[in-house]
């Protein structure tokens, strides 16, 4: 048994692989005093969890973490990417299956925005997935309001700064025009918060609608609008060299 394994594994770690959150929300729940082991509050995220050890979350014990797993989940408007909303709106994830498991998003979709959103129940993974240094492509459609000249989508190829914030590069074309409204396809590989709207609102071209249709190699394809589908565990590990040797 080498000294790793003899030692355990962090818990903030731990609970992110057993898809109760992402590794800073678990970090965030110890501090709070939510957690404990072996019946001890847990005061650090740095304690380690061992074969056999008994993990609570608000008084429920936590199942070891099962094998990553990742699933396609097409997202209709009108749903906000989060466990509870203090606004009560209704959430992405009373909208799953009953017999799902306990997931968490890669990334976020906005509430007015539409497609694919990855869903794991490995923190782990998640947050991997969602680095910048991943190089994955998330690519869109995207509904603007006017039409549009091609010279100003170009502005966006060598990334734009809008109120403080810079934005990395963007690819984006024109695929059609319909009455007053224009279609373009867009890329980029860091996807901050309301990225796409932000730029385009910065071009005086406000978005009425934004479809994802793939991020890295998982498209969205023909899922229906709110299905859910798992990705097959070999295609996973050929696509994701993360979890290679897992």
């Amino acid at each position: 048994m080498s000294d790793t394994e003899a030692r355990g594994e962090r818990i903030a770690k731990f609970l992110s692989r057993a898809g109760i959150s992402s590794r800073r929300d678990a970090e965030a729940m110890i501090l709070a005093g939510r957690v404990k082991l072996n019946n001890e509050p847990v005061t650090h995220p740095a304690m380690f969890v061992k074969p056999g050890d008994m993990v609570l979350v608000d008084g429920k014990p936590v199942n070891e973490p099962e094998r990553s797993r990742l699933w396609r989940y097409h997202k209709p408007d009108g749903l906000v990417t989060t466990h509870k909303d203090p606004e009560g709106r209704p959430t992405v994830f009373e909208k799953l299956p009953e017999d799902m498991p306990r997931v968490i998003s890669v990334g976020r979709l906005d509430l007015t925005s539409e497609g694919l959103l990855l869903l794991t129940n490995d923190g782990a993974l998640a947050r991997e997935l969602e680095l910048p240094t991943t190089g994955w492509l998330r690519r869109y459609r995207v509904r603007v309001h006017g039409g549009v000249n091609p010279e100003v989508l170009k502005r966006l190829e060598n990334g734009i700064t809008v109120e403080g914030v810079k934005y990395g590069p963007i690819t984006a074309g024109i695929d059609s025009v319909q009455r007053s409204n224009t279609w373009l396809h867009m890329s980029l590989k860091e996807g901050k918060n309301r990225e796409i709207r932000r730029v385009m609102q910065a071009l005086n071209l406000p978005v009425t609608r934004l479809i994802r249709v793939a991020y890295g190699p998982f498209q969205l394809g023909n899922l229906p609008r709110g299905a859910v589908e798992e990705v097959n565990g070999k295609i996973l590990r050929e696509q994701i060299p993360f979890l290679r040797g897992k």
